[in-house]
């Protein structure tokens, strides 16, 4: 398949049913072409910063100016939550809504709600939009995909919500769920394409194995996996037998390379608790402590950058991770009080640790959290405990719990961590949108 570069829309691939198994898991164990569309938050949600300039242009501005055939003449529902917004920082739902030739009927919310408010695993309520009158039904509350009841009467259905890049955030799984659901009622779906924030081309971690699939990882990929969502719903209907008439918004502009900050594009915290690029940098490797008694720094301001427990003696363990030599990585003494995390981890109680920094291009979040996930263990002792399911659910494998209660050392769990990548890369390659 080859993508003209100067088109901003491509149409889907042929539907294809390719087993989920096609991926090898790594030993320490998201096609046509697309178009896309959007979605937002609520008005009241406080409104971003004014935007830097910038050359890229999002989905949902690429499909008011260039595509509106897409969504012309057709009763639409949207998926957003408040990071679906033009660069101007209006919300998508008000764009379409607002917009004489675009017939918005409901709106669906993922996980953290359309506001984004919601602790991560807090149940969301579905409910009335109070700006439009329009309903809102939720993906994260007795159901994650749309009911054949929620899509009565649409007859296309977008998606717009800023991705982070990494396999555990579940806003992709609930875009794949969807496109499932769409296709099932043969409704039309469009990806409003936004920029992937921790880059397009860096791929770290391990392969999912398809037999530790759930909502925090559906198909065999990488812990960072270097797709946009668009990239990825292209990928999900190429391997991994997602039947959906598919189309994607292309971003105008971006480039796999390019930070985030260049974009023009205004950051909003896509959840509570990711305040900024630099968190989501560190999320693919940090995000496996959530399934430890560690704190990731939920209720403070730097969350996933930093961890932490009381036992912890930071000087010791900075000292400790600097000594492996993990590739540009750098492990910073902090100490640390959580204020009302969401995960109820030391809430009140100061906590040491250490802060993770990249130190340059070869920074690889998950192999900093396999140096971390060795000496933190060693250094709790009988504090350590697993919270098991959640753990191998979130490493997409048991392998790599088994390791280290085998007292698997971080260089030999190194060695074998990136078994399976270069499959993916050639397999992802046909799926990509942008140079």
């Amino acid at each position: 398949m080859t993508v003209a570069r100067s088109q901003r829309f491509v149409s889907s691939l042929p539907r294809l049913a390719i087993a989920l198994g096609l991926l090898a898991a790594a030993a320490c164990a998201p096609a046509g072409d697309a178009n896309g569309e959007t979605a937002a938050a609520a008005s009241d949600t406080p409104q971003p910063k004014a935007p830097q300039p910038g050359i890229v242009r999002p989905g949902i501005e690429v499909l008011l100016s260039d595509s509106l055939s897409l969504v012309r003449g057709r009763r639409a529902g949207l998926i957003t939550n408040h990071t679906g917004r033009d660069r101007k920082g209006t919300p998508s739902i008000d764009l379409l809504a607002d917009h004489p030739e675009v017939e918005l009927v409901a709106l669906f919310s993922p996980e953290h709600g359309i506001r984004g408010s919601a602790e991560a695993g807090v149940r969301v309520e579905s409910g009335v939009d109070e700006r439009t009158g329009l309903p809102v039904h939720s993906l994260y509350g007795e159901t994650r995909a749309p009911t054949p009841e929620m899509l009565d009467g649409i007859e296309v259905l977008l998606f717009d919500i800023q991705d982070i890049g990494t396999r555990y955030y579940t806003y992709l799984s609930t875009m794949a769920l969807a496109m499932e659901a769409a296709g099932a009622q043969g409704i039309p779906f469009v990806v409003l394409d936004r920029p992937n924030p921790i880059g397009g081309d860096p791929v770290h971690g391990n392969i999912l194995d398809p037999a530790f699939s759930s909502f925090v990882g559906l198909y065999p990929i990488p812990m960072r996996h270097g797709l946009t969502a668009g990239e990825f719903a292209r990928m999900a209907v190429g391997e991994f037998g997602v039947q959906a008439d598919l189309s994607v918004a292309a971003l105008d502009g971006w480039s796999r390379t390019m930070p985030y900050d260049d974009t023009g594009i205004p950051w909003i915290a896509p959840s509570p608790n990711m305040p900024s690029v630099e968190s989501a940098l560190h999320y693919p490797g940090t995000c496996l402590f959530e399934g430890t008694p560690i704190s990731v720094g939920r209720g403070t301001d730097i969350a996933f950058q930093q961890l932490g427990a009381p036992w912890l003696d930071g000087e010791a363990l900075a000292a400790r991770l600097n000594a492996l030599g993990v590739p540009d990585a750098r492990f910073v003494p902090v100490r640390f009080t959580p204020s009302s995390p969401g995960d109820g981890k030391f809430g009140g109680t100061e906590v040491g640790g250490v802060r993770l920094e990249s130190a340059g291009p070869d920074y690889d979040p998950t192999l900093a959290a396999l140096a971390l996930l060795v000496e933190i263990r060693a250094m709790s002792g009988d504090r350590w405990s697993w919270r098991t399911g959640h753990f191998d659910r979130l490493a997409g494998t048991d392998a790599l719990r088994a390791a280290l209660d085998a007292g698997a050392t971080y260089a030999e769990l190194a060695v074998a961590w990136g078994e399976g990548l270069e499959g993916y890369l050639a397999r992802r390659a046909k799926y990509l949108l942008y140079r």
